[in-house]
């Protein structure tokens, strides 16, 4: 028989534990193949120069992202599949055949599996690549005309990526298996990760793995400043060694404590399966931890992308508060100006504003550009109740301010922080902060403080005086209409005109589609490692099982006993990601200063858990199989 054939004949046999491999790769390929087109066919080049180069820099970093976790799942994937394989492979010395020959042979095996996981991602790629942008396209809610294009180069630069990444595993293994004895090749399915460990050993990394991930639990969830993004780097590194102690001592101490419980022990079949799965844990804990570790990246990427959607809406909902602001140095002009915006338009509702900008010889600001800009609690308070804006503030004392900021998309700011300016050799403190657009888009323009009325008329000779006139049109898709007539007026000495249809924050909405296939690549891969794993666990509890029922154990009590065996090993690793996703998710809510991620918490904890009972319902039936029962 030729090498080629044999290899065939190989693949062909073992197809169906490839098919979750095959699967994973085919559909990370996909998506990747997919973003990679999405930049190089110009698609989105509608939204303007600045959105695509900003998507063009998301997509590329996502591309780097997926090429990572691909060059971690191959590493994985190929290491699973040289052990399984080694013990079959190393009979091939009995027949004659060298090292050198057996690792050519499993380099041709590896090779196909990689190419038929390329090819099948980049045939679907292309098959969907217009669904794709569909889909991305209906998800960031843009309004773009789609151009159906698929680019050569998209193709040329995913199996450039896939075949380097393949190719440093595949010659991984050819070299393993070179320098491997016959010795090492035959007993290598028995060796796994297991490494025989006493109570205290374990005792030890439950200690630790509980202080992990406790003290980056405090970290992700603690209220901060600047150091917040230091606290949630630290945080992530202490989850990620604190989940691996976990899974490596806390989880197998309780079992191995409830199995010492005889009363617990011989109910419910448990004595069939509970010392298995101590076994299991104990030789699998690092895949069950990077399984763990996956899953809590999907969720997080997914909570990520929300994120940004909502500051982006809250940002453009900023923005909009006025659709007209017009400004003008005499007071006294809102009836004009209401008279000139109703000849073509309706007005939804309007406010006027009178602010005082200290020059910067009375201050102690630095910033020329921003100077500070004084507004009446009174004033404010009426702007308010105008158009509809909540208003709950005290009236500041004579020494204190209301601070009046913008919305940033990412702020490391302590909002308890108090600020303190100076103005005319008096020091003012905030006793609060507030981003309600008041001011609309100008508030984005200026340093605002809101002053009592008195301290107002009291600094007011130091001012250069402004009146914002704003107004908010009924229909703001019409306010190209009334700006000539606004900008005729001898009484207009600036206009803003603000148009709802721009999309200066696409970039962020596209982000958002991109965590949604990057949540859908993890979870899916998350899966299938624990599904391989289970998989190639089957064969090695095989003799187990023929020995109960040798001895006479029911084939339905042996049904039983697996079920809760593989429904214990798909739950161990939800259950600790749904814990520390609800940590993970509340410190990304403070980073992005925005409402609770809770709702997205849970829906894509539901997704996972749907996915992963699809896995166990796979499992079960193909771990039957493969025991004889």
């Amino acid at each position: 028989m030729s090498m080629m054939k044999l290899v065939l004949q190989n693949f062909k046999s073992s197809f169906k534990s490839y098919l979750s491999l095959i699967l994973s790769l085919s559909f990370t390929t996909m998506i990747l193949t997919n973003f990679i087109n999405l930049v190089d066919s110009k698609v989105l080049d509608p939204l303007g120069e600045s959105q695509s180069q900003n998507i063009e820099i998301v997509i590329q970093a996502l591309a780097v992202v997926i090429a990572c976790f691909m060059l971690f799942f191959i590493w994985y994937a190929t290491n699973v599949f040289l052990t399984k394989r080694k013990k079959e492979i190393g009979t091939y010395v009995f027949l004659g055949l060298s090292n050198q020959k057996i690792g050519q042979i499993y380099m041709l095996e590896t090779s196909l599996i990689g190419g038929v996981s390329l090819i099948f991602g980049i045939v679907f790629g292309i098959l969907t690549s217009q669904l794709f942008t569909m889909i991305l396209v209906k998800l960031s809610d843009i309004a773009i005309e789609i151009k159906f294009k698929f680019t050569i180069s998209s193709v040329l630069i995913t199996c450039m990526i896939f075949g380097i990444i393949y190719l440093i595993f595949v010659i991984k293994g050819y070299i393993n298996i070179v320098r491997s004895s016959v010795l090492e090749m035959v007993s290598a399915n028995k060796q796994n990760e297991y490494v025989k460990q006493n109570a205290i050993v374990l005792l030890l990394k439950t200690i630790l793995g509980v202080f992990f991930l406790s003290d980056g639990f405090y970290l992700a969830t603690k209220e901060a400043g600047i150091e917040v993004m230091g606290n949630v780097v630290i945080a992530t590194v202490m989850v990620i060694i604190g989940i691996y102690m976990l899974f490596g001592g806390l989880i197998p101490f309780i079992f191995q404590r409830l199995v010492q419980n005889k009363r617990f022990l011989y109910k419910k079949e448990r004595n069939l399966w509970m010392n298995s799965m101590i076994f299991r844990m104990k030789k699998n804990y690092r895949t069950y931890a990077m399984v763990c570790v996956l899953m809590l990246c999907s969720v997080t990427a997914l909570g990520f992308g929300f994120a940004m959607k909502d500051r982006s809406d809250q940002i453009n909902h900023f923005e909009n508060t006025y659709t007209y602001q017009i400004m003008a140095k005499e007071k006294g002009a809102r009836q004009a100006f209401t008279s000139l915006i109703e000849k073509k338009n309706e007005i939804q509702y309007s406010s006027e504003v009178e602010i005082a900008v200290i020059p910067n010889e009375y201050t102690d600001n630095r910033y020329e550009n921003t100077p500070y800009t004084l507004l009446s609690y009174s004033d404010v308070k009426r702007i308010a109740k105008e158009t509809g804006l909540p208003f709950g503030y005290k009236e500041p004392k004579d020494n204190e301010f209301i601070e009046l900021t913008r919305l940033y998309l990412m702020s490391f700011e302590d909002e308890r922080t108090k600020t303190v300016h100076t103005i005319s050799q008096t020091a003012f403190t905030s006793t609060e902060k507030t981003n309600v657009p008041y001011l609309g888009y100008m508030q984005e323009q200026m340093e605002c403080m809101i002053v009592n009325d008195q301290v107002y008329q009291k600094l007011k000779p130091l001012a250069q005086c402004m009146y914002f006139y704003n107004f908010k049109l009924a229909n703001a898709n019409n306010f190209e209409q009334s700006v000539e007539d606004i900008q005729s007026s001898s009484q207009c000495d600036g206009l803003v005109k603000i148009d709802p249809r721009r999309n200066e924050n696409a970039w962020l909405h596209i982000l958002f589609s991109v965590s949604f296939f990057v949540f859908l690549v993890f979870i899916f891969a998350s899966g299938s490692i624990l599904f391989m794993k289970i998989y190639n666990d089957a064969f090695e509890e095989k003799e187990r099982y023929c020995v109960l029922s040798k001895i006479g154990v029911d084939r339905k009590i042996q049904s039983r006993a697996i079920a809760k065996e593989l429904k214990v090993a798909y739950a161990i690793p939800l259950l600790v990601m749904t814990i520390s996703s609800f940590f993970s998710l509340k410190a990304l809510a403070n980073v992005m200063q925005v409402p609770s991620l809770l709702p997205i918490n849970i829906w894509s904890i539901l997704i996972s858990y749907g996915f992963f009972g699809l896995c166990y319902l796979g499992s079960k039936g193909i771990y039957q199989k493969n025991i004889g029962l």
